[in-house]
């Protein structure tokens, strides 16, 4: 969430960011009218509390008419306390609701605009000119069906649409990419994880996923229960109402879990194959640094990803994601977008987003420099989306025959394997 002093001293600015993002920016004053109410009651029923304390004693201390008429008076007090106090928790709880539905104030670096206004900041690789090498590029459905790689059709016969099997090849193929994105993780200072992809709602919530991105998630109602789009939520949670020593900054942690999203709004988009499916694996990037350190650790989040990109021979491109794309909880994102052959064009296979202090403060993480404690800096990046990493694989590294090379970096991870063949 938003600093409130922040709120206070500077409406305009969290107003301006409303607007960059396309959303409502009366938020900002009710949000401030519900402060002034808030601390208001609160004096309100302080002042209301200590006047009680004071008859209190005095009923002590009385006799006779005194007594009677200050005991009549403590009655009419302990009527108002407990009014100025229901009236004191429901403007709390006003603020706070309103403090939750607003999103990071987005970082004035980033473009302005919504999902196509975005900035492209380099272009790494050149996709191949396949009418020069003499055949028409296979998409990957049917490139997996040829290789005995991928199933949609049993996917959805058992699961429904946006369900798949990866089979044969297609399974040694994402225990090799989460193997060599683990190694390269641990080899950057990343402890790595294995979190749980179910979440009590603190977690959810915590982490900005229980606002805009409400629809898109998994809810178990019978048990209270939530599942990860990400593990970007549980590593987030991890160190939830705790402090941490500034000394051991940053805290970086690789995690693995499945991600499931319902892809509410998609209809109709991207529905062939395993672009865009409703459960996949990945390899989550998540760091937790001082706030002044946010800006060069996103930096590093996504050198990673493009190391990670370029250990795979992929052309690809990274893109400042404009305000109105940046999701509730980032301050700033950078996309790496892969090209797909058969697409004609650049689509987002990784994504890294500084969220400055905003889920810390949501989930009661902070940090301890000597005597002082603050709020610290979360930061995430995707080092490798499984299924959108196997689709830019297979056909940009395809073969006329239907065949796939291997890139070099990931041969030793398929047990040499130089080329991806039926099993």
């Amino acid at each position: 969430m938003i600093d409130l002093r922040l709120i206070r001293e500077q409406p305009d600015l969290v107003r301006a960011s409303q607007r960059a993002r396309g959303e409502d920016e009366s938020l900002v004053d009710a949000l401030v009218a519900a402060d002034e109410l808030r601390r208001a009651s609160g004096v309100h029923f302080d002042t209301l509390r200590a006047e009680q304390k004071v008859v209190g004693k005095d009923v002590a201390r009385a006799t006779g008419d005194e007594k009677a008429a200050l005991l009549a008076k403590a009655k009419d007090l302990a009527t108002q306390v407990r009014e100025a106090e229901t009236a004191s928790a429901q403007a709390s709880a006003q603020a706070e609701e309103l403090l939750l539905a607003l999103s990071n104030v987005v970082n004035p670096a980033a473009p302005v605009g919504g999902e196509a206004d975005f900035v492209v900041l380099r272009q790494v690789g050149t996709p191949r000119d396949f009418t020069q090498e003499g055949f028409t590029p296979r998409d990957h459905v049917e490139l997996g069906q040829l290789l005995g790689a991928i199933d949609v059709e049993r996917g959805a016969k058992v699961s429904g649409s946006r369900f798949y099997y990866l089979t044969g090849v297609g399974a040694l193929l994402e225990f090799a990419l989460v193997q060599m994105a683990m190694e390269q993780a641990v080899a950057a200072g990343f402890q790595p994880m294995i979190p749980p992809a179910l979440v009590k709602p603190a977690a959810m919530q915590g982490t900005g996923f229980l606002g805009q991105a409400a629809e898109n998630v998994y809810r178990l109602e019978a048990d209270d229960l939530y599942l990860v789009g990400t593990a970007e939520v549980p590593l987030a949670a991890y160190h939830m109402d705790e402090i941490l020593d500034a000394a051991s900054l940053p805290l970086r942690y690789a995690g693995f879990s499945p991600s499931f999203r319902r892809e509410a709004g998609s209809h109709g988009k991207d529905t062939r194959g395993i672009w865009r499916v409703h459960w996949f694996d990945k390899v989550e990037m998540f760091s937790y640094c001082p706030p002044e350190e946010a800006a060069a650790e996103h930096a590093r989040l996504l050198a990673w990803e493009q190391e990670f990109l370029g250990k795979l021979e992929l052309p690809y491109r990274v893109i400042d994601v404009a305000t109105g794309d940046l999701g509730s909880s980032a301050t700033r994102k950078f996309d790496c977008e892969a090209w797909i052959p058969t697409q004609g064009g650049y689509k987002e296979v990784t994504s890294t987003s500084n969220c400055s202090e905003f889920q810390s403060r949501r989930l009661s993480i902070r940090m301890r420099e000597g005597d002082k404690i603050r709020p610290l800096a979360t930061l995430n990046g995707t080092l490798c989306a499984v299924t959108r990493i196997i689709v830019a694989l297979l056909e940009n590294h395809q073969q006329a025959d239907g065949s796939v090379r291997v890139p070099q970096a990931l041969q030793h991870h398929l047990g040499g394997r130089e080329v991806l063949l039926p099993i």
